[in-house]
């Protein structure tokens, strides 16, 4: 079992030698961007309870939703075409299963609240 854990990992830190990439940090900036994201998405439901704007906020969050891609993108060398198709196909669905969630707990707010009359 011991062995099988070794030749993962060489193969796993091996990707980064072949396409420039460093996984370490690529994981660090996935994990780290990960409160953030959530902080940007809480900012963004603060706003619209406010009903201040919500462009800064949004951007935010899709700035931290995607920017372990954003370094992949921007550092890596030779990567293959399917790995750009696939960060642009995880990307689009967790873009969009944010944005119902969010609009679930944005209509959730306004049923909270009151009309004024």
């Amino acid at each position: 079992m011991a062995e099988l854990f070794e030749m993962a990992k060489i193969w796993f830190l091996g990707l980064g030698d072949r396409y420039g990439v460093n996984p370490i940090v690529f994981g660090s900036i996935y994990v780290g961007a990960i409160p953030f994201f959530t902080l940007s998405i809480a900012w963004l439901v603060r706003n619209y309870r406010k009903e201040k704007s919500i462009i800064i906020p949004g951007l935010l969050a899709v700035f931290f939703f995607i920017s372990a891609y954003l370094y992949l993108i921007v550092v890596g060398q030779n990567v293959p075409w399917w790995v750009y198709a696939m960060i642009i196909t995880l990307a689009g669905y967790g873009i969009w299963t944010t944005y119902r969630r969010l609009r679930r707990k944005l209509n959730y707010v306004d049923s909270k609240i009151p009309l004024d009359e």
